[in-house]
């Protein structure tokens, strides 16, 4: 099946409420099917207020978190406040939901860095507590991370069964969870490392992406094609020297600058170039959900 393409526009820089409603009208006029909306202790506006002002702003935007580190928040108070936007936005939430990746977040904020397999381990219990959450009726949960009883999560959801869980990765752990429990699996390069350097960009290549695809593949089983599969462009420019581009930004992520054309995370060139492109990322990979900045 080849799906229709969208595009998300990130956002987050502070700015007063007027100019932050025209962001999300702008995007909702320009045909953008999402404005999302990242979670870290940068200077950026928090996440789900942030989202709650775009609802208000809008009619059709869908409002997606991307993604919230699950560290940072209990699972069961977060399916409250998802649940609240996506009743508030008449069901346009995209509920985006990590491990945690950011070194500078914990370091900033004393919280303890797990290794990713905790941090993975303890988001698969978490998404089980927020399905439960979304569920009707009361439930119970015996984890190792979290416990909970009798918890009828309210209110409901106008989605159903819930908003679309969108969970990305670029390592095999996150993406075979990702392929299992969401309905948007993000195709990102490892973030094992804490920080976007050169360690980053090996994982970000074409062959690096079959890879997985595989991953992803093998995991969803019979449940792949319902999956949307999503790229966050982290280099998009119209332009008449893509190589130039390219060899500006490749040093710095480990990349050689055919790779860094070629990965699915850069998108330069001319219009024609650029839509060949995506085409050509749609057909190889499936991708037809593409994350673009605003800036």
């Amino acid at each position: 099946m080849t799906r229709a393409f969208r595009f998300s526009v990130q956002a987050a820089a502070p700015r007063p409420a007027a100019e932050w409603r025209e962001v999300g009208r702008r995007a909702e006029d320009l045909g953008f099917s999402a404005l999302s909306v990242s979670d870290h202790l940068d200077a950026e506006m928090a996440p789900l207020i942030a989202l709650a002002v775009t609802a208000e702003a809008t009619r059709r935007l869908r409002l997606t978190t991307l993604v919230l580190a699950n560290d940072f928040r209990h699972p069961a108070f977060l399916a409250k406040q998802a649940s609240t936007l996506d009743l508030l936005s008449d069901g346009r939430l995209e509920l985006g939901i990590g491990a945690g990746w950011k070194t500078t977040d914990y370091e900033q904020s004393g919280m303890r860095l797990d290794s990713p397999g905790v941090r993975i381990a303890r988001l698969a219990e978490a998404v089980t507590v927020i399905k439960g959450c979304f569920a009707e009726g009361p439930f119970d949960f015996d984890g190792e991370y979290y416990t909970i009883r009798g918890l009828d999560g309210q209110p409901m959801c106008i989605q159903t069964p819930h908003p679309p869980l969108l969970m990305a990765g670029g390592g095999r752990k996150m993406l075979t969870l990702a392929a299992r429990e969401a309905d948007i699996v993000g195709v990102n390069a490892n973030m094992r490392a804490g920080v976007i350097d050169h360690r980053a960009g090996p994982s970000a290549t074409t062959s690096a992406t079959d890879e997985k695809l595989e991953w992803i593949r093998e995991a969803a089983g019979d449940r792949f094609d319902d999956i949307e599969l999503q790229t966050r462009v982290h280099m998009a420019l119209i332009t008449d020297d893509p190589r130039g581009i390219a060899g500006l930004m490749a040093p710095a992520l480990g990349l050689t600058v055919e790779e860094a054309l070629a990965s699915p995370h850069v998108l330069v060139g001319s219009t024609g170039q650029c839509v060949e492109t995506l085409l050509a990322w749609r057909e190889r990979w499936g991708l037809s959900y593409i994350g673009l900045s605003e800036d």
